[in-house]
């Protein structure tokens, strides 16, 4: 009889899906700058990596995780020209298969068409940008990895203090009015009818049910990028990214009816596109709260929705603020009393305006205990002690689970 011999197979890299070459790069695509080697601790806020920079990636991630067969290797170091190696001409393809699924392309290409052109040459210097596509996969996967199966949710819909025809009921009636559904509760309508009779029924006998009034919600995420983030022995800002990406990913998908906008503050505070964020990077160094709540505040009266939030991600006090004049007031020791003062005022509006602010802590020094106790009482906001490694799971298991009172 003749032997059959099973041995494990080996796929080529040709058989990665766009997906796969994607979450191998997820490390560097979304490195805070903590990772330099240098430590230099000085990265790119406005970081944009060269396509150079992506095959350098994808090379170190095929090699840790054993893709590359050794005779590719050894052809790779003894080549004259690596254009002309197999792992060199992979890589490449690589490369092309992430355009061609729409998840990077080159500054100034047609995003309706981002596998339009051909892919020449070397990268060189030329740089690419991460498409909301990508940025999407990598919310998709953050999120998994944070709640894992997160169950049937309801879409779109956030609980409120308020009650009104619909789905889910309260056990509750009213008396039907024009422009109600007519959600009818028969036996408390049907008792109506026995007691006055058929012929002198009137619009006010008829009994509806209510059930509780769901509405859209408008969030801004803040992210604090200030130096500390990475500074003290561990990176802060890389699963800040990992939960804001989650977040935006969960909103799509589940809140449809919800926006969400995110922001970055430091020195100063901008709004960053979804598409940016994942190659957001640490920087400059101080901690203008001030400044990311009042563009906060902002992009909300943009947004429009009575319901309205802001959820601020941060490890430090306040330690800068914007001057009338345009200038930048320092102060990176102890709380300074005019910094906490104007930070406090923004908070104060915010209050007035019905915005509750969220803020999540990702450090324990007394200072920024007091100033999140005085931030949260102002605003009627929570206030989470946490660490990196459990942010995601307080911050995305309290929207799902928020019920928004009135204020």
């Amino acid at each position: 009889m003749k032997a059959i011999r099973y041995s494990r197979y080996e796929g080529s890299l040709e058989d990665l899906s766009p997906e796969e070459i994607l979450s191998l790069l997820e490390d560097f695509l979304l490195d805070s700058g903590f990772s330099d080697p240098f430590q230099r601790y000085d990265p790119d806020p406005e970081r944009q990596p060269t396509l150079e920079d992506l095959y350098d990636a994808l090379l170190e991630a095929l090699l840790k995780n054993e893709l590359v067969p050794e005779d590719w290797l050894r052809e790779a170091r003894f080549a004259d020209r690596k254009e002309e190696t197999r792992l060199h001409q992979a890589i490449t393809r690589l490369m092309e298969k992430l355009r061609e699924a729409g998840y990077i392309r080159l500054p100034g290409e047609d995003p309706t068409n981002p596998a339009q052109g051909g892919y020449k040459g070397e990268a060189g210097e030329a740089r690419f940008e991460l498409t909301e596509k990508a940025s999407d996969f990598l919310g998709l996967k953050s999120l998994r990895e944070l709640l894992g199966a997160l169950g049937r949710n309801a879409p779109g819909l956030h609980p409120t203090p308020h009650h009104a025809p619909g789905v889910e009921k309260t056990g509750e009636t009213k008396e039907w009015e024009w422009g109600d559904p007519l959600e009818l509760n028969v036996p408390e309508t049907l008792k109506k009818a026995m007691a006055k009779g058929l012929t002198e029924l009137s619009h006010g006998d008829l009994v509806i049910d209510l059930s509780e009034y769901t509405a859209s919600m408008s969030t801004v995420v803040l992210l604090d990028c200030s130096h500390s983030m990475i500074l003290y022995g561990e990176d802060r800002f890389t699963p800040a990214k990992k939960v804001a990406l989650a977040l935006a990913h969960l909103i799509r998908t589940q809140y449809p009816g919800d926006r969400v906008r995110f922001a970055l503050f430091h020195d100063t505070a901008e709004e960053i596109p979804l598409s940016r964020l994942p190659l957001a990077q640490v920087g400059p160094y101080h901690t203008n709260t001030k400044a990311g709540l009042e563009l906060a505040r902002t992009l909300l009266k943009k947004m429009g929705g009575e319901m309205r939030q802001i959820i601020l991600i941060t490890d430090g006090k306040p330690s800068a603020i914007t001057l009338p004049s345009g200038e930048i007031y320092k102060n990176a020791w102890g709380l300074d009393p005019l910094i906490l003062a104007e930070t406090l005022k923004e908070a104060t509006l915010a209050r007035k305006e019905g915005i509750p602010i969220h803020t999540f802590m990702l450090a324990r020094e007394p200072e920024l205990l007091a100033f999140v106790k005085r931030l949260s009482q102002i605003t009627r906001g929570k206030a989470y002690l946490t660490h990196p490694g459990n942010i995601g799971r307080y911050l995305l298991l309290d929207f799902l689970n928020k019920k928004v009172q009135r204020n």
